[in-house]
Order: structure tokens, then C-alpha cells, then sequence
């Protein structure tokens, strides 16, 4: 039960910083990836506001069991491969088209009409075919 309190709780603060940080309208983000146009810079700070929590995280969780749950989750690997690259550019081509990421995508469900349901039919479509996709390039890099 506290797990899933803490799990309501987290997710809560998680989408209300979406919409307070205006992660959740599309022109704003948009706004953001457009460089060489009028781009809006605002959005930094969501990314350092996310950045350097779990920057802080990752070293204070070394050597220590979580309050729920069996282990906290390792570092991601450094790595940079052809899954990587592959994915950071699809993810990308994603974000920079429509100007929505999968939290914000799941947050315009309740306001976002029928473009943020095809939008998260999409990615969903893509999340279930990526395993597949990450197969075939395994084997083409192997």
C-alpha cells in the first residue's frame, strides 16, 4: 500500500510539473527545438530542474536499500551504439514534429481531443515495435 501511495504521490508532483512548466503545450516545446527560428530557451530549466535531482540521487542512493522496493535501479549504461543513436533520432523526429514527449503525451489525454489519442496510439504502436526494430539492428551490427 505505501508503494502505491508513494507511486500516486510521485506521479502526481510529476504531471503537475509537466503542466506548470508548460512541458504540455506543444508550442511552447516546439518553441524550444526551433534553434535557428524563434526559439524559446525556457524550457532549460525543466531539463536542469530534472538533471540535477537525479544527478544528486544517483550518488545519495550508492550503498542504500530504498524505503519501497527491493534495490534502487543501476546507472544507465554509457555506452553509445547504433540502438542509441538510432533511437535518440526517432525520439527526436517524434518530439520535434508534434512537440509532445510519452509524459506529456499521456497528460494531453484529458484535454488534448482526439489528436493526443492518435498521438499516444502512436507511440504505443512504436513502443511495441521498437523490441522488433532493436532485434534487426542487433543482428545487422553483430
Amino acid at each position: 500500500m505505501t508503494r502505491l501511495v508513494l507511486a500516486l504521490l510521485a506521479g502526481a508532483l510529476f504531471g503537475a510539473g509537466l503542466h506548470l512548466s508548460g512541458m504540455t503545450d506543444t508550442q511552447k516545446v516546439l518553441g524550444f527545438l526551433d534553434i535557428f527560428g524563434g526559439w524559446d530557451p525556457t524550457l532549460m530549466f525543466v531539463m536542469g530542474g530534472a538533471i540535477l535531482p537525479m544527478f544528486v540521487a544517483w550518488r545519495f542512493t550508492r550503498g542504500r536499500k530504498p524505503v519501497v522496493g527491493d534495490s534502487f535501479p543501476q546507472p544507465p549504461a554509457d555506452k553509445i551504439d547504433a540502438n542509441l543513436v538510432i533511437g535518440a533520432i526517432l525520439f527526436g523526429l517524434g518530439w520535434g514534429t508534434v512537440g509532445l514527449c510519452p509524459g506529456p503525451a499521456i497528460a494531453s489525454l484529458t484535454y488534448g481531443g482526439s489528436a493526443g489519442w492518435i498521438f499516444f496510439a502512436a507511440m504505443l504502436a512504436g513502443m511495441a515495435l521498437a523490441p522488433r526494430t532493436r532485434a534487426l539492428l542487433d543482428r545487422a551490427t553483430a
